[in-house]
This record gives C-alpha cells, sequence and structure tokens, in this order.
C-alpha cells in the first residue's frame, strides 16, 4: 500500500502514475502549509528561501561584474569575449527565473485558487527556459575552450577576424538547435488536478497536516485527544510530463549530452593547451626536457584542469534529481534533496570567478573599468 501511495498521485476518481525525475514542486508540495502565511510555514520553506536570496544575490554581483567586463570593445575583438558576454547575459536570465521558479512554486502551494494562467507558464516555460539556460551556458562554456584551443594551436596565424564572425554565427545557431532537443518538454505537458482530505490538529504552536486515509493509532489519540481536529480539503494542480518510453529514453539520452559532451571539450581542450605549449617551448629551449615544461604547464594553467571538473560535480545533483524514481518520496529526506537542487544551480553564479579572476587581462579590464565609472562620478 505504501509503495502504492508513494508511486501515485490523485484522489479516489483520477489517479496518475508518476514517471521519473523530482522538481522543485516535487520537493516542496508536502512542506508548504496551504493558507498559511509564510511566517507559519515550516523551518525548512523559511530556510529555503533565504538560501534562494543568498543565491539570488550572489547570482546577481556576478553577473553584473562579468557584464562589466566583457562589454569592453577591446575584449570582443575575438570570440571567446563574445562567448563569455553572451554567458554573463545567460548567468543573470538563469539566477532571475530560478528565484522566480521558487517563489512562484510557493505561492502555487500557499494559494490554492492561483489562476490555470500561472500554473501553465510554470509548467510550460519557466522549466524549459530554466533547463535551456543551464545547457546554454555549458556550451558556452565549450565554446571558450575550443577557441582557446584554437588560439594555442595556431598561433600568430589565429585570425581574430574569423573568430569573431563565427562566435557571432555559433550564437545565433546554438539556441536554435539546444531548443530544438528540448521542444517535446513544452509539447508534452499537462495539468493534473485533483482533491486531497485531510485533517488538521490546531493547537497552540502548530498546525500538523495527516492524511485522512492514515490510520492513527491508540497512542496516537492519547497524544491528541485534547486538540481540535478540522477536517480541509486541498485542491491540487501539479504539472505532469506525459513521456512515452521511447521520450523517457530521449530526455535522459539528452540530458547526458549536454552535460558530458561540454566537460569532454573543456577537459581535452585543457590537456592540448597544456601539452601544446610545453611541446612548442621544449622545442625552443634545450635546458628543460618536455616532461618538466609539460609540470610546469600545469601549474600554470592548473584552472583550466579544475574548473570544468568542478562544473561537472555541481551538475551531479541535477542529473540525480533527473534521472531518480517517481516512487522516491521526497517528504523522506526534503533536506537531501531540497540542498541537490540548489547546489544545481551554483555553476552559473560561478562566471566571475571561473573566467575573470583566474586571468590577468580580464581581471585588470574589470579594474580598470570600475577605475572609469568612479572617476564619472566623482566629475
Amino acid at each position: 500500500m505504501q509503495k502504492h501511495s508513494s508511486c501515485v498521485v490523485g484522489d479516489q476518481c483520477s489517479l496518475h502514475t508518476k514517471g521519473i525525475g523530482l522538481t522543485i514542486n516535487d520537493i516542496l508540495r508536502n512542506q508548504i502549509q496551504p493558507n498559511t502565511s509564510f511566517g507559519k510555514q515550516s523551518s525548512l520553506i523559511q530556510v529555503a528561501a533565504g538560501i534562494t536570496m543568498i543565491m539570488f544575490f550572489i547570482g546577481l554581483i556576478n553577473g553584473i561584474f562579468s557584464l562589466i567586463t566583457f562589454r569592453n570593445k577591446e575584449l570582443r575583438k575575438v570570440g571567446c569575449g563574445i562567448y563569455l558576454l553572451v554567458s554573463s547575459i545567460t548567468s543573470l536570465l538563469t539566477i532571475t527565473m530560478f528565484t522566480i521558479k521558487f517563489w512562484l512554486v510557493v505561492l502555487i502551494q500557499v494559494h490554492s485558487a492561483v489562476s490555470s494562467v500561472v500554473h501553465r507558464v510554470d509548467c510550460a516555460f519557466i522549466g524549459p527556459v530554466l533547463k535551456f539556460c543551464l545547457y546554454f551556458d555549458g556550451w558556452l562554456n565549450a565554446c571558450v575552450a575550443i577557441e582557446r584551443t584554437m588560439n594555442v594551436s595556431k598561433g600568430v596565424n589565429f585570425d581574430k577576424k574569423t573568430s569573431r564572425r563565427m562566435a557571432r554565427r555559433i550564437i545565433m545557431i546554438l539556441p536554435i538547435l539546444i531548443s530544438c532537443t528540448l521542444i517535446h518538454e513544452s509539447i508534452q505537458h499537462d495539468l493534473f488536478e485533483y482533491r486531497l482530505q485531510k485533517y488538521r490538529l490546531i493547537n497552540d504552536d502548530s498546525i500538523v497536516s495527516v492524511n485522512v486515509s492514515v490510520k492513527v493509532n491508540e497512542s496516537q489519540l492519547q497524544t491528541v485527544k485534547n486538540e481540535t481536529i478540522e477536517y480541509v480539503t486541498e485542491h491540487h494542480v501539479l504539472c505532469l510530463y506525459r513521456y512515452s518510453r521511447f521520450l523517457q529514453s530521449y530526455n535522459t539520452a539528452i540530458l547526458f549530452f549536454h552535460l558530458i559532451v561540454p566537460f569532454i571539450v573543456n577537459l581535452c581542450s585543457a590537456l592540448f593547451i597544456m601539452f601544446g605549449t610545453a611541446r612548442q617551448r621544449s622545442e625552443a629551449r634545450d635546458k628543460q626536457t618536455f616532461k618538466e615544461h609539460v609540470l610546469k604547464q600545469m601549474s600554470e594553467h592548473k584552472q583550466l584542469l579544475i574548473s570544468p571538473c568542478i562544473l561537472l560535480m555541481l551538475a551531479i545533483p541535477r542529473v540525480i534529481l533527473s534521472l531518480v524514481s517517481g516512487c522516491v518520496d521526497p517528504a523522506s529526506n526534503p533536506w537531501l534533496y531540497l540542498c541537490g537542487y540548489f547546489i544545481s544551480y551554483v555553476p552559473p553564479m560561478l562566471i566571475f570567478a571561473v573566467f575573470v579572476l583566474p586571468s590577468e587581462l580580464y581581471k585588470q579590464t574589470f579594474k580598470k573599468t570600475i577605475a572609469q565609472w568612479l572617476r564619472q562620478i566623482r566629475q
């Protein structure tokens, strides 16, 4: 019976078997008290709201600082600067949609009378857009890696005009290709409505909601006999993705494709830059061996290896949440699933730390731009 209840949602008249994957809606659905003010919500909801706003402000600062850096015309004379400028804009969009998504989930769960239009916007638009932004950001990072590799391989023959022209074309084509791989999510969705009867145990301090179907034993009755019991009917609206077995397999393949391929590109690029530069310098300088040059390059460019590995590890929770069985009950360990959800949105907040701070050129450009603005303000 427990297995059935955890794999199926709905009421006696309308049931739906859950598919794979957990969303923030699934994680918070049973944690939010309907028709209850935010101040009386559980500590998990209040902490989650605090973390969401902290991530929003950090992401906002990261995006603005990155925009300040890469709007510089000199940096945009090559493809890298263009890719990173677009990535800065994407990171701002991601963290903004991430914040809107959280508060929309809270609004929908607290106020059951929310218009179906709001539900459809959340279901058909915000979810796919968030996924698109994460994928787009990953591919932009891969494009930066390829650009750096071409720069090292061609050396003085590297053509900045060609690089800039290719970057503009890729930025036009890449969103279309990514959207094509995600178009099924906007089509294969549906709103599922059902009503759930519960009783609430009301005392001076708190309200506890329990399913009517759950049997209360004698010890529980002794505990609640002095409490006021109120029966309520909750109205729920869920966003469901009705995938066939083929689409589920396709969705999993696309998830790994957008995650693994950019990582491999970044990793191979870093290794090529290190070994390629070491080979060039070992041929020009006989005093040091090739191995010594390789070790020196690894020391100088270690961030090229560390950064993609960190981004991959931060993306793993998103993969797990996307592949977890629908029979898993998030209410059994909501903190764990919530932490995984938050971690998966950390990468868009790291553009300034990953690309600007390790680069002396980008860092000096940022400082000069800030200094110019401060002089203009003082004048």
